[in-house]
């Protein structure tokens, strides 16, 4: 099975954050706005930087050896928080071209989503385990034995 942790690959979302910034400048440029391409790219790299965070931060706390939700939600909340905040101070400060900062933002998460469902998603339509060729396929039914509708 492959989770979302395995695939999220943080060089391959700079490289395509790259690309979009890229392309972003090139369109805003036509456009006259090239720095609403610039801001974009700002945009893409915060999120980039908040979900580096975010697989610190879980990995941090899933360390422990009672990792508490709570905890999980006060990080993930703070921490949204302040990206947030620093996406609106640089869309206002920099305003009308500083909300391409609030765009790439959003366009990272549908981004990272993608990124990471899509391998997921492959992989239970395929039914196989990752690493493992096509002569194991994994049914609904198989390695649920032993848990609790709990585990769930």
């Amino acid at each position: 099975m492959v989770f979302p942790s395995v695939a999220f690959r943080p060089v391959r979302l700079f490289v395509i954050c790259l690309a979009l910034t890229a392309a972003a400048m090139l369109v805003a440029g036509f456009a006259g706005h090239v720095m609403v391409g610039v801001f974009f790219g700002i945009g893409l790299l915060l999120g980039l930087l908040n979900a580096l965070l975010v697989r610190r931060s879980v990995e941090s706390i899933t360390a422990k050896e009672h990792p508490l939700k709570r905890s999980m939600a006060l990080n993930s909340a703070s921490r949204v928080a302040m990206i947030t905040i620093i996406a609106l101070i640089i869309a206002f400060i920099f305003r009308p071209a500083g909300l391409g900062v609030v765009f790439g933002l959003a366009l990272f998460q549908v981004l990272l989503v993608a990124s990471t469902a899509l391998p997921v998603w492959k992989k239970l339509r395929t039914g196989e385990p990752a690493g493992v060729g096509d002569s194991a396929v994994l049914t609904g039914s198989e390695g649920t034995e032993g848990r609790s509708t709990s585990d769930d």
